[in-house]
């Protein structure tokens, strides 16, 4: 992709990954994955929390995405696990200033390219989508998942309103006046 000498490297960042990958305050939430064309990723499956514990439900967010796919920190903290469970791999996150018990991401099934232990930023790169273990077949999706503690969330809650409508406003020219 060819950009003017005079855009700042963020800029071109932003550019190659959309704007909801990579914002411009590294700290504002994000999607982990990015959509078509700028655009939001595609919600396959939202979250349907189960009326008790023990009960079956969808604990987190399914969101349309390929192997291979960079998979980003919705927001800052640090990685609290990088390994499989139960064949597939899970990152999770920490993140930074959300109270006690803090907020945690999960991400699956991803391969992670971080560590226990390292710090992210939003849009961070925590590894790549892997083609097996996705419950969104024939397709791929990631699963992103929210808890406090034991208690599971809704993970889009972290995103602003704008984002979920799928971006800012923007004015455009009046055409034929």
């Amino acid at each position: 992709m060819w950009v003017p000498a005079t855009v700042p490297p963020d800029a071109v960042a932003q550019a190659s990954y959309g704007a909801a990958a990579r914002p411009r305050d590294r700290g504002d939430p994000a999607w982990p994955v990015a959509g078509t064309r700028r655009a939001r990723p595609r919600v396959v499956r939202t979250w349907a929390p189960p009326p008790a514990p023990w009960l079956a439900g969808h604990r987190g967010v399914d969101l349309r995405a390929g192997p291979g796919q960079p998979v980003r920190a919705a927001a800052p903290g640090t990685v609290s696990y990088a390994g499989a469970i139960a064949g597939r791999g899970i990152v999770s996150v920490e993140l930074t200033g959300t109270g006690s018990p803090p907020l945690r991401t999960t991400y699956e099934p991803v391969h992670a390219t971080v560590h226990e232990g390292d710090r992210v930023m939003t849009g961070d790169v925590v590894g790549v989508l892997e083609p097996n273990g996705s419950h969104c077949a024939p397709g791929t999706c990631l699963h992103w998942g929210l808890l406090r503690g034991d208690t599971y969330l809704d993970p889009l809650s972290l995103l602003p309103p704008w984002m979920l409508r799928g971006g800012p406003s923007r004015l455009l020219p009046l055409v034929g006046t």
